[in-house]
């Protein structure tokens, strides 16, 4: 069971470096400093796919992490 839980862990932090490092540029803290507009955009199509994705992979490899607290 543990090294289920090893592997998985490796796939999803793999994961989820891929589909962090694939998100538009400059969407981040540029904006604070004057990249874009002062207007709140909504995210659409691929964008918004990356955002839900890296949510979810990213509570994943949290549930997983805490999983290998209670394998022997």
């Amino acid at each position: 069971m543990k090294l289920i839980l090893e592997i998985l862990q490796i796939a999803l932090a793999i994961l989820l470096a891929l589909v962090i490092l694939s998100q538009q540029r400059g969407s981040g803290l540029s904006s604070a400093f004057g990249g874009k507009g002062g207007f709140y955009v909504s995210k659409r199509g691929a964008e918004k796919v990356l955002e839900i994705a890296t949510v979810f992979l990213a509570i994943l490899f949290v549930a997983n992490a805490l999983a290998f607290l209670f394998v022997k």
